[in-house]
């Protein structure tokens, strides 16, 4: 076997590992990963079914409450539940450079704090 046949065989192994099915998490399981104690930031998933259940709102509306108050541009955004109820806990990268966590109301879509 020639040097680009190996090659060949290597690339093939390399990616057949990356296709590999990976394991799923379980849905609808709350990830513990807020940015202060207390909260329970819940993946994509679960974040659809409450939005299409109504039960909060859709990012892009608590989006449209806050741009006002920070401006720029959105890097992350989340949904957590803390004891006061649902928040979107927004990481806005502003013109300067700052980073700025913008915490909003998923229900109402009110600004609740500014770090």
């Amino acid at each position: 076997m020639g040097a680009a046949e190996k090659a060949f065989v290597t690339v093939l192994v390399a990616s057949a590992a990356m296709l590999a099915p990976v394991q799923a998490q379980e849905p609808f399981r709350p990830i513990h990963a807020g940015p202060e104690a207390g909260y329970v930031c819940y993946n994509p998933w679960e974040r659809r079914a409450l939005v299409e259940s109504g039960t909060v709102l859709r990012l892009a509306a608590a989006l449209y409450n806050v741009r006002t108050h920070v401006p720029g541009s959105l890097v992350h955004a989340r949904l957590c539940r803390r004891p006061e109820g649902f928040v979107y806990v927004l990481t806005v990268l502003a013109l300067d450079g700052k980073v700025t966590h913008v915490i909003v109301d998923a229900v109402k879509g009110s600004l609740v704090g500014v770090r």
